[in-house]
């Protein structure tokens, strides 16, 4: 199974790399639906968040493709709420967070696939401090209580808002690691890291999104990054709903 797992990481994190998220957000939906236990599988997916798309950020800095002022707010918010998302986790039925999980997904690929987009020249350039930093919550509280990251949640609001569906991709490529990485802490100390599984998926990882990060800035258009990751998502939620009921 290990190699298994090395294989779904790599291509999960390649294909989630072209927006910019976490491929936690697929990852640990795929390792429950293989019977590892979901208090197991969120600590796996939050670091694995950190270490591949720590690798697709220094790509984009390296190439001047990241707005650093506009990516602080969301940063810093994400950190400290996804402390407070991991804590809460304890608390809620795995049942409900799967609930929570699917729907999160349903969300996320309506966004990606039917918000219009903006003429090129209309997209904003502002950086609105209060609206970035309320999405940083949102994000970080889900990132904790999911171990998704937060990117999904990021992405289609930043959409939302008006901003080019690369620089999004970017900045949140940049962001997720920073609330992954709060609340792998989290489930850390709370005894739920199985380092084994988490090694396998996060080198994996590393090799997905650098390369995935690589071949969206070259090759793909706005709309086609929008397109894939749409269907993947809903296809993933799909399948879990069938795991629940």
């Amino acid at each position: 199974m290990d190699y298994l797992i090395f294989i779904i990481s790599f291509f999960a994190s390649f294909v989630f790399a072209l927006g910019g998220i976490g491929a936690a957000i697929i990852l640990i939906p795929i390792l429950v639906w293989m019977g590892i236990p979901i208090n197991t599988a969120k600590p796996v997916g939050l670091f694995y968040n950190t270490v591949s798309l720590t690798g697709a950020s220094i790509h984009n800095i390296k190439n001047k493709l990241l707005d650093f002022k506009l990516g602080i707010p969301i940063i810093v918010f994400s950190f400290l709420f996804a402390i407070a998302g991991a804590w809460l986790s304890k608390y809620i039925s795995s049942r409900f967070i799967l609930v929570l999980f699917i729907a999160f997904l349903v969300f996320s690929g309506f966004m990606f696939l039917f918000f219009k987009k903006k003429e090129e020249k209309k997209y904003r350039q502002d950086r609105p401090w209060i609206a970035l930093s309320l999405i940083g919550m949102v994000a970080g509280i889900l990132s904790g209580l999911l171990g998704i990251g937060g990117g999904g949640i990021i992405s289609p609001l930043m959409l939302m808002m008006g901003f080019h569906p690369k620089k999004i991709a970017t900045i949140t490529a940049f962001v997720v690691p920073f609330s992954s990485f709060s609340g792998f802490l989290t489930y850390w100390a709370m005894g739920n890291a199985d380092w084994k599984l988490i090694l396998i998926a996060s080198v994996a990882g590393v090799m997905g999104a650098t390369a995935g990060t690589w071949f969206m800035q070259k090759k793909l258009n706005p709309q086609t990054v929008k397109k894939i990751l749409a269907v993947i998502l809903l296809l993933m939620a799909v399948k879990l709903i069938f795991k629940v009921i």
